[in-house]
């Protein structure tokens, strides 16, 4: 007689302790070291049992990796929702992303400080798929605060793709030198309170970035078109 299937809700579960878990041995072991064998007694299952709901160690990160990046565009993508001016959703899109970071340290260094593999390492590999589903997520989040830099230049006004690029760059790079002081304690030798940092950092990245537009605006070798 067939097994009766589970509840989705009772597989979603189980995935989310193996994830999690997960998670924890990538941190602690990094990418070469952990196995399944490591995980499944970390979890006290047989190694067996994790390959019901994952495929390999390699499925099991892009997984941990997505949901991650699943996570972040979603807070980020509430804040860009909230009423007010560019100005202000962008500084709210830009403490979402802090105060991910901050709150999920080993996440965040997962998705963009460790050296762990990236899309092109799985392209042409069973795991391609599920690399290039994890790479549109992350893709999503770079759009989100590209559309918000663009309203924030202002009506009329047409950023090219490269000075965008650019813009978005320069902002993340503060954001994430901060997420990454803070996480690696570096910023405790630098500064008695690094938490009371956040707010006039979110404050001079987004003056930084005003100054850029201002500066793009005027410049007349620009490729930034007024729109009749």
């Amino acid at each position: 007689m067939p097994r009766t299937p589970r509840p989705q809700a009772e597989v979603d579960a189980v995935r989310d302790v193996i994830l999690t878990e997960g998670l924890a041995l990538f941190a602690r072991d990094g990418f070469d070291g952990l196995s399944m064998r490591k995980l499944g007694q970390r979890l006290g299952i047989a190694a067996k049992t994790i390959y019901n709901y994952f495929h390999d160690k390699d499925e099991l990160y892009l997984a941990i990796l997505t949901r991650g990046f699943e996570q972040l565009l979603a807070r980020c993508r509430a804040a860009a929702d909230t009423p007010g001016a560019p100005a202000q959703r962008l500084l709210a899109m830009g403490r979402a992303y802090v105060d991910f970071g901050l709150e999920e340290p080993n996440l965040y260094s997962l998705m963009f400080t460790w050296r762990f593999p990236k899309y092109d390492d799985y392209v042409g590999t069973p795991m391609e798929a599920a690399a290039q589903t994890e790479l549109e997520t992350a893709l999503q989040l770079s759009e989100l605060f590209r559309h918000t830099i663009q309203a924030l230049a202002g009506p009329g006004i047409v950023l090219s793709d490269e000075d965008t690029r650019f813009l978005l760059i320069t902002m993340w790079a503060q954001f994430h030198g901060y997420v990454a002081g803070y996480n690696s304690i570096l910023l405790d030798y630098m500064h008695d309170r690094p938490t009371s940092l956040k707010e006039r950092l979110l404050a001079a990245a987004l003056a930084h970035l005003q100054a850029d537009l201002a500066a793009l605006r005027r410049l007349p070798t620009t490729e930034v078109t007024a729109l009749a």
